[in-house]
């Protein structure tokens, strides 16, 4: 077998080792192969494939940086406000909606974040809610009009805000790094193999479909049940740590569970049943013992609703 091809063909198998090993085991593999080309072991267009797979695989073990994930985060957010309206029409409530936010990220793991969280209104009866990274939060009104009480609307934002400490839209990038960086490294391997002289694209193009990726996740997909569940659970942990009743994320479930049958779209497609997050969240909320103190916020919310 042609030795080129065999050291790529290895490089693509063990692209797993590699990622786990960091950048700098990829950029050995570029020196090594413009040493070998210098020494005349393999030619110059080999040395140059060899070198595009080990940035691929150094790329997918970048770390992302705050900064990254708020301007990420905010590139998923224009996506989503192309495909829904902002909603302007009571900035009071929106005032409202982000002093919650406040009281439950102060209390949290990670209360300070690239450029803080924000929670904004979409003016849609659909029920949904979107958390993109970098703290950038969507409620639609729809969803809003389900909640009870400020505790259930707490219950809501809890759930957004654990999606972004959690990092889930942004493992969703880690990941198709990683399947892109193989993909890239068998492909040089390939054309090596076929002795073409096509030029790879830039391999930023590729990530750069990251965004494109998450929109699809928060507004067809969704993310994995797992992930919903994992959510939930941190949900309870930040209520309880901010004074709200945790049990009140079972009762915002509850009123999804009764109001979904009726509206298409939304949390029907992008998260599991609430009968099911229902039971994932009665096997933690049990856990908290939190003195209850919704009567003092039931004014408010009613000034407000």
């Amino acid at each position: 077998m042609n030795r080129p091809f065999t050291m790529l063909s290895v490089l693509a198998a063990g692209a797993g080792i590699l990622l786990g090993s960091c950048a700098g085991v990829a950029t050995a593999a570029g020196t090594g192969a413009q040493v070998a080309s210098a020494l005349g072991m393999i030619d110059q267009g080999t040395a140059d494939a060899i070198t595009r797979s080990g940035e691929a695989i150094g790329r997918a073990a970048e770390e992302i940086t705050p900064e990254q994930e708020y301007y990420i985060g905010r590139a998923v957010g224009a996506n989503i406000l192309a495909a829904y309206k902002g909603y302007t029409g009571n900035p009071g409530l929106s005032n409202y909606l982000n002093r919650i936010c406040g009281a439950l990220v102060i209390n949290s793991p990670k209360p300070d974040i690239y450029n803080g969280y924000h929670v904004m209104i979409l003016d849609s009866g659909e029920i949904n809610a979107f958390a993109t990274s970098g703290g950038h939060i969507f409620i639609t009104r729809g969803l809003l009009n389900c909640a009870g009480s400020e505790d259930a609307l707490a219950a809501v934002i809890a759930h957004e805000i654990a999606h972004i400490q959690l990092q889930h839209s942004i493992k969703a990038i880690r990941t198709s790094r990683i399947t892109q960086a193989i993909m890239v490294t068998g492909t040089s391997a390939a054309e090596i193999a076929a002795a073409q002289n096509t030029s790879l694209k830039d391999l930023t193009d590729i990530f750069d479909e990251s965004v494109g990726e998450i929109v699809g996740t928060l507004i067809n997909n969704g993310y994995s049940q797992e992930q919903e569940f994992e959510a939930d659970t941190l949900a309870l942990f930040l209520m309880a740590s901010a004074g709200y009743e945790p049990s009140s994320l079972i009762d915002m479930l509850r009123a999804l569970e009764q109001n979904q049958p009726r509206s298409s779209g939304g949390f029907n497609k992008t998260h599991p049943a609430p009968a099911q997050r229902i039971a994932n969240a009665e096997k933690s909320v049990k856990k908290y013992s939190v003195p209850d103190t919704r009567q003092f916020r039931r004014q408010r919310y009613n000034s407000l609703r």
